[in-house]
């Protein structure tokens, strides 16, 4: 909203500042930032008053999560309402990749709503039941990928970027719909599972999506492919302004979900941030970046899939408990020790990740 203070510009003044990204980055982190900290007293005050128990605990689950009891979970609301509104005001709004990252974000966070809302007012932790779920977000991965793809340049449309090799393209056709599914869907699931720890889930999200806005702004920019040997997607610069508002968001949340946590992110905020990794991987041709940027959830998905099938084939488990974050606590690790731990391995996976823009 803020970028049409540019028509008041004569190239030489203060308005001349609102044509650059990265200085409206800025704002929208900041502006992401200070809502995080005005509205989230209020917020947790109003979700305690309402959700009474706060979230359901697993009966199953480790022992030292019974102390949790009482904590209000759908703190998402808080992380989506900073990004919405820096986004919203930082970012070109004539853009369609923001729109799709903001309509995959907001229609996901819709579905964890309702989950946590079922959790919450029935007292248990059955919610929206799992085929529901899985269709409803099926069926907005499939906008999103023909959004994406009927956005993209024809030269990349329907087409899969291999990293690493430059200038290799995989025509996938028909399939490549299908494919963008899985990975908005996968995503968002994944992080969903990763996000059962005091701070587990949001920094290793914050750090993903940080490199996915390095990726989306340099691939936005013709200088830039040319040099790193990239494919150009003109106007993905823009997504760096929704990443910023999730950073800023971000950061805010963590100030009151950090341990103890006063409050959970639930199933409102993972689905939303999950789903708004693979919408951006998908909207910057980065789609296999992803799994390794977002390995970390990556390895948290794949823990409950083996889980259950080895149980399912053997009568036996591979792990003292899916996901592997709680195999770690039935081990006698601490809560801080595994959080930390884990956003050291995000952190290092990133670095990986964005490696790739070089090796060429």
């Amino acid at each position: 909203m803020l970028y049409w203070l540019t028509a008041l510009s004569d190239g030489g003044d203060i308005f001349n500042l609102f044509r650059y990204i990265t200085f409206r980055a800025g704002g929208a982190f900041m502006t992401a930032l200070v809502f995080g900290f005005l509205f989230g007293p209020p917020l947790i005050l109003v979700l305690r008053k309402r959700q009474g128990k706060g979230q359901p605990i697993r009966s199953d689950g480790p022992e030292g999560h019974f102390s949790k009891a009482g904590t209000p979970t759908m703190g998402g609301l808080l992380i989506v309402g900073a990004l919405l509104t820096s986004t919203l005001l930082w970012a070109r709004l004539d853009n369609p990749y923001v729109w799709l990252v903001l309509f995959v974000t907001l229609a996901f966070g819709l579905i964890g709503f309702a989950d946590d809302y079922a959790k919450v007012s029935r007292g248990n932790v059955k919610g929206v039941p799992g085929r529901v779920r899985l269709g409803l977000g099926l069926a907005i991965a499939i906008i999103a990928a023909y959004w994406a793809s009927y956005n993209h340049p024809a030269a990349l449309q329907y087409q899969l970027a291999l990293p690493v090799f430059k200038d290799v393209l995989v025509n996938l056709g028909v399939f490549f719909v299908p494919f963008a599914m899985i990975v908005i869907v996968g995503a968002a699931n994944a992080v969903n599972l990763t996000d059962g720890l005091d701070g587990l889930a949001i920094m290793p999200v914050m750090i993903a999506s940080g490199a996915l806005g390095v990726i989306a702004y340099t691939v936005g920019r013709t200088d830039f492919t040319e040099y790193l040997g990239l494919h150009y997607v003109p106007g993905t610069g823009e997504i760096l302004i929704f990443v910023a508002g999730l950073m800023g968001g971000g950061l805010g949340f963590l100030w009151y979900n950090a341990p103890p946590a006063a409050v959970f992110m639930g199933d409102t905020g993972s689905l939303a941030l999950g789903g708004a990794l693979g919408a951006i991987a998908v909207a910057t041709k980065h789609e296999l970046v992803l799994a390794i940027v977002g390995g970390l959830f990556v390895v948290e998905a794949l823990s409950v899939i083996i889980q259950v099938l080895y149980f399912k084939r053997t009568g036996k488990r591979v792990f003292l408990m899916a996901p592997i974050h709680h195999h770690y606590e039935k081990k006698g690790w601490a809560e801080p020790q595994i959080v930390i731990r884990f956003w050291i391995i995000a952190l290092i996976l990133a670095m990986i990740g964005l490696a790739t823009l070089k090796l060429r």
